[in-house]
């Protein structure tokens, strides 16, 4: 490969090593010289450009970025056009990161031009997810090095091992001081943990902090079909002698390892019986904060055995702070900043608190309610609107007539707002990097408020959540990333997401407004007549 300085009429065929701007001309990195280019030049004045041309026996960046990165690509793992000397590999599915390191280590230890960065190993994404890039360092590099990449990566250095997983029982045991709504809390922390890779509890038992009685429950469960049981003791495992692994042993079972070098999830316990794992979880396990309980529990829903080896090799990075895992899609080469965002708008709830009639087809100067919003949000950078529609569905749809857009119908719409939110995002279409959710009856939200919410989010710089928000309280819409769509098709009843926005604090970028528009939502006939006079 030739490098270096040449005129611009020498430089044809080259390839521009430095952006150049001087006056009106822009000529930027990577840009191969033709004659157009090298007219551009003469008349700027320019005399001298540095430029690289591959030479016989060479290959260009992209090609060869493309060559390894298809060699290393396994089962579950797409790879995207390269460009700028970058191809990068994205999880097909969602699962379980499962990386050869040997591999990674022998495709940087063939030259330094050649460079292959993953996430690491183990790691659970989501589909969509970024997993790993290869990249060039020069313009091009001799095929012979190239062709050693490959030939070292073998074939399917990465591979993302799918959620196999479905049906898992929980035991609680229980003791005087341990509240109910601690149980209650763990199992819907847990639920949430499994939902994100499409398991379910599909029974739980509470039973005393008793060998006997948790042998019992054990053995229950695994009659019902639980391809998994996780036991959360009223007390922390103090020994292998102690009551959760005596009742594993107890059913023929056994333990396999017993602690771990992670912390929080220090007093974890893996065990089996009958061919199916059993989790002794540690205490942490009952928080959202991510701790060593996650790293063993989602291996284990993706078929991937742990052994004593896997979990004494944790050490390394296992002293954990309060952090959150944040997967989220990268935005492919042709979608800018991540910004292809869905509206849905909420339109299906009854109006009970209205006394009778249904509040979104109340008028205000003019329009109905629902009718004001979607236009709004019509009027947005929204790449499309979803409305969901429940309650007198017919008359909601015709107020919304010639208006371009989807409308989805939630026929749970009576057990409250979390259908409705499950029912939008269920909607939202597979290319949407994120969903910014309105209600149908807050008449003052503007496109221009949608937009700055928009412009906020930036998954690349953790900003996932964005939330209107003036003197501290937090108001409405607000915009989710992909990443939380899981957990928001975990919500029920008549509760919306606070609680989400809550637990992932650092994810959340509040956008400052003034006024009462993400604030003013009309529930009551007066809240209608203020709204009329105001």
């Amino acid at each position: 490969m030739k490098f270096g300085p040449a005129r611009p009429a020498d430089a044809i065929g080259g390839v521009t090593v430095h952006t150049l701007r001087q006056g009106s001309l822009v000529l930027k990195k990577g840009t191969t010289i033709g004659a157009a280019e090298v007219e551009a030049l003469n008349r700027a004045g320019v005399k001298e450009i540095v430029v690289v041309r591959l030479e016989a026996g060479d290959v260009s960046e992209d090609v060869a970025a493309a060559s390894i990165a298809q060699a290393v690509a396994g089962d579950g793992v797409h790879v995207e056009r390269a460009f700028t000397g970058r191809a990068n590999l994205f999880a097909a599915r969602a699962g379980v990161l499962v990386v050869d390191r040997a591999a990674v280590d022998r495709i940087n230890g063939v030259d330094e031009a050649i460079t292959f960065a993953t996430l690491p190993a183990f790691k659970p994404v989501v589909e969509g997810e970024m997993i790993a890039t290869v990249k060039l360092i020069p313009f091009g590099v001799e095929a012979r090095l190239r062709d050693a990449a490959v030939a070292v990566a073998g074939h399917g250095a990465l591979r993302i091992a799918p959620y196999i997983v479905r049906r898992v029982g929980v035991v609680s045991t229980l003791l005087p001081g341990l509240a109910s709504k601690v149980v209650e809390k763990t199992l819907r922390v847990t639920a949430e943990r499994l939902a994100a890779a499409g398991a379910t509890i599909v029974a739980e038992r509470r039973v005393p902090h008793d060998e006997s009685a948790l042998a019992a429950s054990i053995r229950e469960l695994l009659g019902l079909g639980a391809e998994l049981v996780i036991v959360f003791g009223a007390s922390a495992i103090a020994d292998r002698r102690d009551v959760i692994p005596a009742a594993i042993t107890g059913i023929g079972g056994a333990i396999e390892h017993f602690g771990m070098p992670v912390d929080p999830g220090n007093l974890l316990l893996i065990g089996s019986a009958g061919g199916v794992p059993v989790l002794g979880a540690p205490g942490c396990a009952r928080s959202p904060v991510e701790n060593g309980f996650d790293w063993v529990l989602m291996r284990l829903l993706a078929g991937i055995k742990v052994t004593r080896a896997d979990l004494t090799g944790m050490g390394v990075g296992g002293l954990l702070m309060e952090i959150v895992t944040r997967p989220q899609p990268r935005s492919s080469p042709d979608i800018e900043g991540n910004r292809n965002v869905a509206a849905i708008v909420l339109a299906a709830g009854r109006s009970t608190r209205m006394g009778g009639p249904n509040k979104l087809l109340a008028e205000l100067d003019g329009q109905k309610l629902v009718r004001i919003v979607t236009e709004q949000a019509l009027a947005s950078k929204a790449s499309q609107v979803i409305v969901v529609t429940g309650h007198q569905a017919e008359l909601v749809e015709q107020a919304l007539a010639g208006l371009k857009v989807k409308f989805v119908r939630n026929p749970d719409f009576v057990g409250g707002l979390a259908s409705s939110v499950k029912a939008g995002i269920a909607a939202v279409p597979d290319n949407a990097d994120g969903a910014v959710i309105c209600l149908g009856d807050m008449p003052l939200i503007s496109a221009q408020l949608i937009d700055r919410l928009i412009g906020t989010f930036e998954p690349d710089r953790g900003h996932l959540i964005a939330v209107p928000v003036s003197e501290g309280r937090r108001g409405n819409p607000v915009l989710w990333s992909r990443r939380f769509f899981p957990e928001l098709m975990t919500l029920d009843g008549d509760v919306g997401a606070r609680h989400l926005i809550a637990r992932h604090a650092e994810a959340v970028a509040e956008v400052p407004v003034e006024g009462p528009g993400a604030f003013l939502d009309i529930d009551t006939p007066q809240a209608l007549e203020a709204a009329r006079r105001g």
